[in-house]
């Protein structure tokens, strides 16, 4: 019989939409990491991570794009392959990109098959009132959704920028009145979770008081039920900050470090040296 000391830690059972419903009954909160490929996605499973957002953030993060709009369902669908190659026992979101969905619901559904056939374990959009209509379209096929509203970067034109949202009264897009409208519809609609981004930390906690599904916090204040952030800005490897984003580590400035001794060991012959030759 084993002794506590000798006992094996459980194994790690696979995040589903089940228990991420049963995290928000019990009043766990929900961490959510963005990742891209299946080494990073391997790397934050093995943290213990409960959702692995595989965001339309790549554009900025890897790609280099000044915004999420120029990414592509066929890039979107290929990150999400990377990662569910990983087989982590997080929930794997897929972001459905800029253009894939708004046409109709009709293309939305097609485009969310596209992404669950990639290895995706559920899709993410944004969107609220307007976008109803696609959520139920999308849920009707049993095809789980995130909905995401507030400060939307598929939508910085219109916002005129990566600004705040819901910090004026109204109920005109980004207006006060008009987020608890987006977020009751997102309900309605049928999503199981809804990511709140760049909302004052007061109305997050009024959304949240009158939903009955899990908030996801970004830059939403602490009272969420769960946060998500992006990965790069969390290990310190992005060149901006973000009043909503720490840097849990300094990656980049190690990589810097690393990689200025390789060159000056190669340079100086150093490396590669006798032990990592062959013989």
């Amino acid at each position: 019989m084993l002794t506590p000391s000798t006992q094996q830690p459980r194994e790690r059972t696979k995040v589903t939409l089940p228990e991420v419903t049963r995290m928000y009954n019990d009043g766990t909160k929900i961490s959510v990491i963005t990742a891209y490929d299946a080494t990073f996605a391997r790397l934050v499973d093995q943290a213990g991570i409960d959702m692995i957002l595989v965001g339309d953030t790549v554009g900025m993060v890897l790609q280099g794009q000044a915004s999420t709009i120029p990414v592509t369902l066929e890039e979107m669908a290929y990150h999400v392959r990377l990662v569910a190659r990983a087989r982590p026992k997080a929930m794997i979101i897929g972001d459905l990109p800029f253009g894939s969905y708004q046409v109709s619901p009709q293309q939305a559904v097609e485009t969310s098959i596209a992404l669950m056939k990639a290895g995706a374990e559920c899709v993410k959009l944004e969107g609220g009132v307007s976008m109803s209509e696609t959520i139920a379209a999308i849920t009707r096929v049993d095809i789980p959704v995130v909905g995401h509203i507030g400060l939307t970067p598929q939508s910085i034109h219109r916002m005129g920028g990566y600004k705040v949202q819901g910090k004026r009264d109204g109920f005109v897009a980004g207006g006060r009145e008009r987020l608890l409208e987006d977020a009751h519809a997102v309900e309605q609609a049928g999503a199981f979770a809804v990511v709140l981004e760049g909302i004052p930390r007061d109305l997050a906690q009024e959304i949240r008081a009158k939903l009955s599904i899990p908030t996801i916090g970004i830059g939403a204040g602490p009272d969420c039920d769960g946060q998500v952030l992006v990965l790069h800005d969390l290990l310190g490897l992005s060149e901006y900050s973000f009043k909503f984003a720490k840097a849990f580590a300094a990656v980049g400035d190690e990589v810097v470090r690393a990689t200025a001794e390789y060159a000056a060991d190669v340079r100086s012959g150093a490396w590669p040296d006798d032990q990592h030759s062959y013989h």
